[in-house]
């Protein structure tokens, strides 16, 4: 639309005469113009609110009246109207036409809570007295207990044995039951699978350049050992989901991120199985020079042999590997060792987008940023390389952005000294996972990864993983012929691996060693989305304000309860003003001050300088910490006017309790299924307290709930399985 097309209607000799008056008539259709988009576009906005897809949000209910659409009421509470997209209006009448429909239940669960699904009629599964004149002789019947992989599926969404029927109700909130006539479960999967690319695989312990090895794995690993893991650690590995060929079936196990077991990694003739192995697939195993000079491809598939490497003890025949699914393990013929290098592609599963990972996520830098490509594809090879060039740039731009390529490990001393009012930006490119490996190369200095700044000076990682050592940010008191500060370090969707490195059950190395070390500084410090081990704090107190520390939507992990996750040396409190939004920690809490705790669960106790400064709301706390004002908080609300052994018992029965906390595992730092409601649903908005806050699982559950009750076929009862 322009104002002027009323005006270029006229002829040309109007508009001519037009200019030599001065141009009123232009004026005048110029208004007239305005007036014409006004209503031109008030009909175009009328039709697009005509449609579902392209209508404007306040729209959507009087559509879904028109209908027949039923909305939640209080199922899901208020953010049910976040939650629900549109879509689900718009799929209203066609999920009606497939109303008692199986696969309409799996596609309820994607398009409702957004969680992958298999629904399974259990009474299929019954075993029954055959009738002479209505036989089905594939159910019932005995169990074949030398059927191993039968029995390795027992009671999940993959079970084809014959049960005994259980009466007790599929979706009863107390004590559900499963094998029954009317019983439909829903089984749901909220771990996702997460893409590993062209990643180096372990080998056999951590060297320095001064020969110290750190075995990675169990005593008996051998130099033809290997782990997918980069940090030495057993990890679960998991299908690829593959979109459904036909939605009307029922989605099958390649459909979904479930691990991936040792039989069905089996293929035919005793090699891995094509659907899972191979580029595209869910694992591929990379082995340059391997078995011959010339061998740039993939390890074939037919020289892949699925084993159980539990022990070690498997040695493969020539020109063969091993490779153990359910622990991310891999054995190369002790004759034939790969010497240049193993690469890896493989998924592993989580619940969220945290810490360093390949999913998608925002990058941004300030305006006029020159960026330095490192890695595959890039103009530099190393790290450090790149921040030279950008210090020794004559035409140093005040911004600089040094962005990883690809999923490699860059083993290399890295110390930055920015100058003053810098910007540095250190992150991974999209869709890959760079790992920074610190080692021990220095007996008589740190080994961390050390930063320094001048005034207005700031720092970010971004996408990074980092093992080995931890960060270090030093101030201008350390040597005092130095002036300037750095501004601020903002961390986000990073992983700053507590404890350093990892053993083989993914036990912690360095336990209680910290991840980032803020030595007489000033900088503020802001993580996001990340997964980091302790913060500790050295500072003069005399000589300045508190480090202001802001921690959201992560996990803080201190490797136990007992240890502290944020401390002064030795163990002292903090000099920090702390704030922490909707994350874990792991640990025990030292500081100066909070000034403000909200949605996050401290498993560890809690101990301020200053209880008059601050707020806790909607968070747990342990009982005995020193905190400031709290409300809304737990125990303190399931306990309050209870005394003696009430209080204690209430306060023992909301303690939140986690299916891991240790990390590299699947299920790490997340609740467990049917623990305490109080943390479950007593965040600020009723979804969960801690890191997985914004997942709104409560408020997902609740939804799916009520569309299954309206979709279930009558007669039929559908009960929700978590399945992960």
């Amino acid at each position: 639309m322009s104002a002027d097309r009323v005006y270029a209607l006229l002829p040309h000799v109007h508009r001519e005469q037009d200019e030599i008056r001065g141009g009123v008539l232009h004026a005048l259709l110029a208004v007239i113009g305005e007036q014409v988009d006004a209503v031109e576009g008030d009909i175009d906005r009328l039709y697009r609110n005509w449609f579902i897809e392209t209508c404007e949000d306040w729209v959507v209910p009087y559509l879904g009246q028109l209908i027949g659409y039923r909305p939640l009421g209080s199922a899901g509470g208020a953010r049910s109207r976040v939650l629900v997209p549109r879509r689900e209006v718009a799929n209203t009448i066609a999920s009606r036409r497939r109303k008692g429909t199986i696969a309409l239940l799996e596609e309820l669960a994607n398009q409702v809570a957004g969680w992958p699904a298999r629904a399974v009629e259990l009474y299929r599964l019954l075993g029954w007295t055959q009738h002479l004149d209505h036989l089905h002789p594939g159910r019932g019947g005995f169990v074949d207990l030398g059927d191993a992989a039968s029995l390795k599926r027992l009671d999940g969404p993959f079970d084809r044995l014959p049960h005994t029927v259980d009466i007790r109700r599929v979706g009863s909130a107390h004590t559900p039951g499963r094998h029954n006539i009317p019983s439909i479960a829903l089984f749901v999967w909220r771990l996702k699978a997460y893409s590993v690319s062209r990643t180096n695989a372990q080998r056999n312990g951590w060297k320095s350049p001064a020969g110290w090895t750190q075995a990675n794995c169990v005593e008996d690993q051998g130099p033809n050992d290997y782990t997918f893991s980069v940090l030495g650690n057993d990890v679960r590995l998991y299908h690829r989901p593959l979109p459904e060929d036909d939605p009307s079936q029922v989605a099958g196990e390649e459909n979904l991120p479930v691990p991936v077991g040792r039989r069905a990694f089996a293929g035919p003739k005793g090699h891995a199985s094509k659907a899972v192995y191979g580029p595209g697939k869910s694992l591929v195993v990379w082995a340059p020079g391997w078995p011959r000079r010339d061998a740039e491809q993939p390890v074939p598939v037919k020289a892949v042999i699925p084993a159980d490497l539990s022990q070690w003890s498997y040695d493969p025949p020539r020109d063969h590997i091993a490779i153990d699914p359910e622990r991310g393990r891999i054995v190369f013929p002790s004759s034939q060792l790969p010497r240049h290098g193993v690469l890896v592609y493989y998924h592993y599963g989580f619940a969220a987008d945290l810490g360093g990972g390949e999913y998608p996520r925002t990058l941004a830098q300030p305006r006029k940023t020159r960026v330095y490509r490192v890695g595959e594809g890039g103009e530099y090879k190393h790290i450090q390389e790149a921040f030279q060039t950008w210090q020794q740039d004559p035409e140093k731009p005040p911004s600089a952005v040094i962005e990883i390529m690809d999923s490699g490990v860059y083993t290399e001393p890295l110390t930055f000294h920015l100058e003053p009012k810098t910007t540095l930006q250190i992150r991974a490119g999209s869709g890959v996972r760079p790992v920074i490996r610190l080692l021990d190369y220095f007996a008589d200095r740190p080994d961390g990864f050390g930063i320094r700044g001048g005034d207005g000076s700031r720092v970010t990682f971004d996408g990074l993983l980092i093992a080995g050592r931890g960060l270090q940010v030093v101030g201008p008191e350390i040597e005092d012929q130095e002036t300037g500060d750095l501004c601020h370090l903002t961390i986000r969707h990073c992983t700053l691996v507590p404890g350093w490195a990892l053993h083989h059950d993914c036990e912690p190395r360095r336990p209680g060693e910290p991840s980032l070390q803020l030595v007489h500084t000033r900088v503020g410090v802001t993580v996001e989305h990340s997964i980091l081990g302790p913060i500790e704090v050295v500072s003069k107190v005399e000589r300045r304000d508190p480090v202001a520390i802001s921690v959201s939507d992560s996990i803080w992990d201190a490797t136990s309860v007992t240890r502290t996750a944020l401390s002064g040396p030795d163990e002292t409190l903090a000099f920090a003003r702390l704030t922490v939004k909707r994350s874990t920690v792991l640990g025990r809490v030292l500081t100066h001050g909070i000034a403000l705790a909200e949605n996050a669960i401290f498993t560890g106790r809690v101990e301020v300088a200053r209880r008059h400064y601050g707020c806790i709301r909607f968070s747990y706390v342990p009982p005995g910490s020193r905190t400031p004002r709290r409300y809304a908080c737990q125990p303190d609300k399931a306990a309050e006017c209870l005394t003696g052994s009430g209080r204690a018992q209430a306060e023992t029965s909301v303690r939140p309790q986690f299916k891991s906390v240790r990390y590299g595992t699947p299920t790490y730092a997340q609740l467990v299924d049917g623990g305490s409601a109080e943390i479950a649903s007593g965040a600020e908005d009723e979804s969960e307290m801690g890191t997985f806050h914004d997942l709104y699982t409560p408020q997902r559950t609740a939804i799916l709930r009520a569309r299954l009750e309206e979709y279930t076929a009558a007669g039929m009862e559908a009960g929700i399985v978590f399945a992960s």
